[in-house]
């Protein structure tokens, strides 16, 4: 029986692995449908950027409660996953509590410390839960926030609860058994927590509390293999994607906008006396040389550093709640520009897998995004700084603008004025250049 047991598992923990995986191949392929970038520059600073950001959770604590909940949910994710191995080998080779013998002492304080961490993790996420459903916080709300990003919000909170729980009662029941001298549970462990349950137990009979201590652990570990197939699903992948996509984000100042390629070489072309316009490139040269739409239309023309922002955002909404734009009642939310990168991303990814064609006939302007949104965008990067994450918004929306402008011939009255200025005088002002001293001249 303890053998059929442990076959059990390891089916349900291959099975899982496995869907885990290739799921997460696939969000690869889409990340790179976008166009190829260099982010490999500057190593050390990159991983400095990381630390402090991802793994420091810098950015989270500037706003101190949901920082403060955040940071001890992250904690208990982080090093639970310890007790999560031993419950794996556990698992498969049919050991109970592999690590006591291995560790010693030690293992009473590893115990200890999952056991306050997984309390923590409980009434963090209780108070994030009633934080959640009674208060009205604006960033929480918006047109992109449909019924399906608000339950996504609530799902991991109620798994988190019900996970954290059945490990404290798993291990309230094993401890009781420890104390009954039972078979194979031997005495191991600290529990802080657990000792406080353990009493309400002290009546079952041994088969009642194996019962509680076997279907809690059984839930427990089912139930994290489930959590880990609903992350590439949701919006909480930003548990694994937040540690590169700081680590590649920019390093370069907020206000700096990168050059379009297309249009430097033309540039370059034009300043180079011994240039030959007539040149044909050579072969090195010819993927280089191909033609380049001017900004981006659809996904396939952003970043894939662009696609990785959006996979993953968190919708927390701070990017939204600092946008001026926005705050003065204009249709532009960043966090609906990164919602819609990843849905156009995952429907374009899931055409491809059923098709031959390159293209659906959609893209992410008009059939996501309309122009009105992108013009309300000031560029002044508040979206960008607030991200915990380091995604940045204003990448995406310069880029789509680009392609409105010089595709499409389509800017604001206001603009198209001030590029025939420029064209006509030199400058974005309705004055010829030599006009443009009178001022310095003229008597009162």
């Amino acid at each position: 029986m303890p053998y059929i047991s442990n076959i059990f598992f390891s089916v349900i923990l291959l099975s899982t692995s496995l869907i885990f995986f290739f799921r997460v191949k696939k969000i690869r392929r889409n990340i790179f449908l976008g166009r190829p970038e260099d982010r490999s520059d500057n190593k050390a600073n990159r991983f400095k950027q990381m630390c402090l950001v991802a793994i420091g959770q810098g950015k989270m604590v500037k706003k101190p409660v949901a920082g403060a909940l955040h940071i001890v949910v992250y904690l208990g994710f982080v090093i639970i996953n310890i007790e999560v191995l031993e419950i794996v080998i556990d698992g498969v080779f049919g050991t109970h509590r592999v690590f006591a013998g291995l560790l010693g002492p030690f293992y009473n304080f590893l115990i200890a410390s999952f056991e306050i961490l997984a309390f923590g993790v409980l009434l963090a996420c209780v108070a994030l839960l009633l934080r959640r459903l009674s208060k009205r916080i604006k960033r929480f709300s918006g047109v992109e926030m449909t019924s399906w990003p608000k339950k996504d919000a609530l799902i991991i909170l109620y798994a988190e609860i019900v996970l954290m729980s059945a490990f404290l009662m798993m291990n309230a029941a094993d401890l009781q058994l420890q104390i009954n001298e039972y078979d194979y549970y031997i005495k191991a462990g600290s529990y802080p927590i657990s000792s406080f349950i353990s009493p309400f137990l002290d009546n079952l009979s041994i088969d009642s509390l194996i019962l509680i201590e076997r279907g809690c652990w059984w839930f427990h570990i089912i139930g994290i293999l489930a959590f880990l197939n609903y992350l590439p699903f949701s919006k909480h992948f930003h548990i694994i994607l937040a540690f590169p996509n700081v680590y590649y984000a920019k390093l370069t100042p907020k206000g700096q906008l990168d050059n379009m390629q297309s249009v430097k070489k033309e540039v370059e072309l034009m300043m180079d006396p011994n240039a030959d316009p007539y040149a044909t490139p050579s072969d090195s040269d010819q993927h280089d040389s191909s033609p380049m739409p001017f900004g981006a239309k659809d996904v396939s023309d952003l970043s894939w550093k662009s696609i990785m922002d959006a996979y993953t955002c968190t919708e927390c909404g701070r990017c939204t709640d600092q946008c001026p734009a926005n705050q003065t009642g204009k249709l532009l939310s960043p966090r609906k520009i990164m919602m819609d990168v990843r849905d156009r991303t995952e429907e374009l990814g899931k055409f491809l897998d059923k098709s031959d064609s390159d293209s659906d006939g959609k893209g992410l302007i008009n059939d996501y995004i309309t122009p009105e949104e992108l013009w309300a965008c000031t560029s002044c990067n508040a979206c960008v700084e607030a991200c915990p994450v380091n995604i940045n918004p204003l990448t995406v929306i310069v880029d789509l603008r680009r392609y409105l402008v010089m595709e499409q011939s389509q800017a604001p009255n206001e603009l198209n004025i001030m590029f025939g200025n420029v064209e006509n005088n030199g400058a974005p002002w309705a004055f010829p250049s030599a006009d443009r001293f009178k001022w310095a001249t003229e008597e009162d």
